[in-house]
């Protein structure tokens, strides 16, 4: 796993051979852009599409608290990932979400440009992830959720190791009528039980 500590600088590091994944900044918000405006890449996601202002009004302060913690040298409070192969190639995105008032819980969510489906990046990212999340942020547990027969979705929360705790009939409504929402997560122990402790486990960030 490539270094957290040139990751938390800003800097691009490796996530798999051909690819990198760095902390988002503002030159990421046109491919970002591009992204959401394929209906393939937006089908699962409920909040989108939508109009530019409202994407900028998203991640405009996640990019400004993200400059900010890297100038303070700091993981950002919800650190989002850009990954790019080698030519510079805009691939997809990631990122935890701290649960509100829930110490130590986070989100963790992806999305990737159709170009980049079939390569094993959300996986890879997953498990950047979740090794970034308990090792270097003092997680104790990691959630995610999505819809039913985003096979591929789910398919990925189980190869990084999290498990369908629940489900949530019809909760999603689709073109076609609803889809189910289906939980899952991890906590710390789990993800030690399958990765191993290391000396990072139980640390705070820093």
């Amino acid at each position: 796993m490539s270094s957290f500590s040139s990751f938390k600088r800003g800097d691009a590091v490796t996530l798999t051979d051909g690819f990198t994944i760095s902390l988002i900044k503002g030159s990421d918000f046109p491919d970002i852009l591009e992204m959401l405006e394929n209906p393939k890449v937006t089908e699962y996601l409920f909040f989108a599409p939508a109009p530019e202002e409202v994407y900028r009004g998203y991640f405009d302060p996640i990019i400004d608290g993200t400059r900010e913690a890297i100038n303070k040298g700091e993981i950002p409070e919800g650190p989002t990932a850009i990954i790019r192969d080698t030519s510079g190639r805009y691939m997809g995105m990631c990122g935890l979400h701290p649960v509100m008032f829930l110490q130590g819980n986070y989100e963790v969510g992806y999305q990737y440009s159709e170009h980049a489906w079939g390569k094993g990046l959300a996986s890879s990212s997953g498990r950047f992830l979740l090794s970034l999340a308990f090792r270097e942020m003092g997680a104790h547990k990691v959630t995610a959720d999505c819809y039913r027969s985003n096979t591929g979705s789910y398919k990925t929360m189980e190869k990084i190791g999290m498990i369908q705790e629940g489900c949530q009939c019809a909760y999603y409504k689709t073109e076609s009528g609803f889809d189910d929402r289906l939980l899952y997560g991890i906590t710390r122990q789990q993800f030690e039980r399958i990765n191993g402790a290391d000396n990072h486990a139980g640390t705070t960030r820093s």
